[in-house]
């Protein structure tokens, strides 16, 4: 595809097993980094990584030889399994079934930017379950 031009931009969020509270303050960049590291071997530049102590929330170029399935099954399997290698997480760390995906024009990519990098201070004002249903709408 040499001609080819593409640039598709993705927010994904997923969240922890049962949505438990589990991703600790003091292991979030750690985990944000490896993450970042699977996703750019995929092929998926990364533009932010945040989250709270029960779900993340991703930005990041979709590589077009790959699904999104692919991509996210990736990238969840092997940071789960390092997790649970590294014993990053005290008890037996897994995500939950399934995400939400949803693309991003240009014109937004600001918005969904400082959105993400928001996320503690927006959920001070608004419960996860709220904003996903705000999200989907």
């Amino acid at each position: 595809m040499p001609h080819s031009f593409y640039k598709i931009w993705l927010h994904v969020i997923f969240s922890t097993k049962n949505r438990e509270n589990i991703i600790a303050a003091n292991h979030e960049k750690l985990i944000y980094n490896f993450m970042e590291k699977q996703l750019r071997q995929l092929g998926c530049p990364v533009r932010i990584i945040n989250g709270m102590p029960e779900h993340i929330h991703i930005l990041f170029l979709q590589n077009p030889t790959k699904s999104v399935s692919e991509v996210i099954k990736q990238v969840k399997g092997s940071t789960s399994r390092w997790i649970n290698e590294e014993r990053i997480i005290p008890v037996k760390f897994e995500w939950q079934t399934g995400f939400g995906v949803f693309s991003v024009s240009e014109s937004h990519l600001e918005k969904i930017y400082k959105y993400i990098r928001n996320q503690k201070e927006h959920h001070k004002n608004q419960s996860v379950i709220n904003d996903y249903e705000n999200i989907l709408k």
